[in-house]
């Protein structure tokens, strides 16, 4: 089908999908609308969609620890095994092998967790300067929702749940946090990026992701580069897949909504089923 068939096609803003896929594609583009209408057409996506969030933390941190920053953000230790799995979670937070490979510390460490689970952040230090970070690496152990741990035990209804229900659940629960935490298995490291302030996270394909307009997918599903046309809740827009996750696999997309309090806020929202049509260049 043709895009301008596309539910909702009309009332989407054409050219800031068009710069949003120029990120992270050379081709030669005219004006937006037409580059799309003439230069693609839209085939549905098979499968049960489910549309999530996900955005760029800034958390106030500590070059070095103290009695309340003390939860350690890793660099990528050398060496790390990639034919098998490393420590786990547990282990790593209970030990001390990565003694010298703090990039900074956090005061919170559910914060430090869903850092992980974003993969990249800012880092907001003492004297002012920010650390922009990106995903370094991992361990090797599969990923286990912590939410999912959270519904599965009847803690928290799924209607319920989201990012700021974890928070709450934490918040009554401190002495039951590290063993939740722990059931995740995964562990992210991070690298320190030098990025303008202005400019979003780098996503899997090493390059600027935008708000509202990239899209985390499993690769094997959705080529890293094409444009996808998200129809989830009151939302129809053309997004470009430019980034992945270890929990995105099968027919999922992970919206990102950009850097800071409000775009985290609409990003733990989300959890929908919807639409995906992707967009195929045209043939001649």
């Amino acid at each position: 089908m043709s895009p301008g068939a596309l539910p909702g096609w009309n009332e989407d803003d054409h050219q800031a999908a068009q710069a949003a896929f120029l990120v992270t594609s050379d081709v030669a583009a005219g004006p937006a609308r037409a580059f799309w209408e003439q230069g693609f057409q839209a085939v549905e996506l098979a499968g049960d969609w489910m549309f999530t969030g996900y955005y760029e933390p800034e958390l106030p941190a500590r070059s070095q620890p103290d009695a309340r920053f003390r939860h350690p953000v890793y660099r990528l230790p050398e060496g790390l095994p990639q034919s098998r799995p490393w420590f786990s979670r547990a282990e790593i937070t209970a030990g001390d092998m990565l003694r010298g490979q703090e990039i900074a510390w956090l005061d919170d460490p559910l914060e430090a967790f869903l850092l992980q689970v974003q993969g990249s952040g800012r880092l907001v230090l003492e004297d002012g300067r920010v650390l922009r970070l990106g995903y370094g690496g991992r361990n090797g152990h599969p990923y286990v929702s912590i939410g999912r741990q959270l519904v599965l035990r009847g803690e928290i209804p799924l209607e319920a749940m989201s990012t700021e229900a974890i928070r709450d659940w934490a918040r009554r629960n401190p002495d039951r946090l590290t063993a939740l935490l722990n059931a995740n298995p995964s562990y992210v490291f991070f690298r320190v990026l030098n990025l303008p302030p202005e400019t979003g996270p780098l996503g899997a394909m090493e390059q600027p992701l935008t708000a509202g307009r990239s899209l985390a997918v499993d690769p094997t599903v959705v080529p890293l580069g094409a444009a996808v046309w998200v129809m989830v809740e009151e939302m129809a827009r053309l997004m470009v897949a430019q980034d992945t996750g270890s929990a995105i696999k099968g027919p999922r997309g992970d919206i990102f909504f950009g850097s800071g309090v409000e775009a985290g806020r609409r990003a733990g929202r989300l959890r929908h089923s919807g639409r995906a049509f992707l967009l195929l260049p045209r043939e001649g």
